[in-house]
């Protein structure tokens, strides 16, 4: 008698009792699942991160920072024999010329700068201001590409961030 006098109680009802079966159901096939595939297995996961969640950076030594530049010396030094001895940054430029906005491939070479970061300058009124545009060294090489719309002779070089160590200015023709 009660519930015809409540369907929509009774509805409500039931639909709870279905849901709740069916929450049930889809979480003990979600848990045989697990089960079967070895996921979360107690013994495999507490060994396998243990022996490999160790990561050690080794620390920087002065050694290797002071014999590199002499052997990079002689190599810039045929490029530009006036600030060989005081750089160890080599910078090119793969275009000599370009249209405005059109892709300028800078690279060159740095030994004594692994994982330096790298900031391109470009020459502005007769002084060196930062491009937005940084690169890090990596196995001693570093490349990017800039994009102006300024036209005539851009000068261009790069700076290490952290030693203020300077490249040689190579000059793009834009326009």
């Amino acid at each position: 008698m009660d519930t015809e006098n409540r369907p929509v109680l009774t509805g409500l009802v039931a639909l709870v009792g279905v849901a709740v079966a069916i929450g049930l159901l889809g979480g003990l096939a979600v848990l045989l699942g697990v089960k079967a595939t070895g996921i979360g297995d107690s013994t495999e996961a507490s060994d396998a991160p243990s022996s490999s969640a160790t990561f050690r950076l080794p620390r920087p030594s002065e050694t290797s920072t002071e014999t590199t530049p002499a052997e990079t010396e002689p190599s810039p030094g045929t490029e530009t024999s006036s600030e060989a001895p005081a750089t160890a940054i080599s910078l090119s430029a793969a275009q000599q010329s370009v249209s405005p906005m059109q892709q300028i491939d800078l690279t060159g070479t740095y030994q004594a700068g692994e994982g330096a970061i790298l900031q391109v300058q470009r020459k502005e009124n007769g002084a060196w201001s930062d491009f937005p545009v940084t690169m890090s060294v990596s196995g001693g090489t570093f490349a990017t590409y800039v994009q102006t719309s300024r036209t005539g002779p851009n000068e261009f070089r790069v700076v290490d961030t952290d030693s203020d160590v300077v490249s040689n200015e190579v000059t793009v023709t834009v326009g």
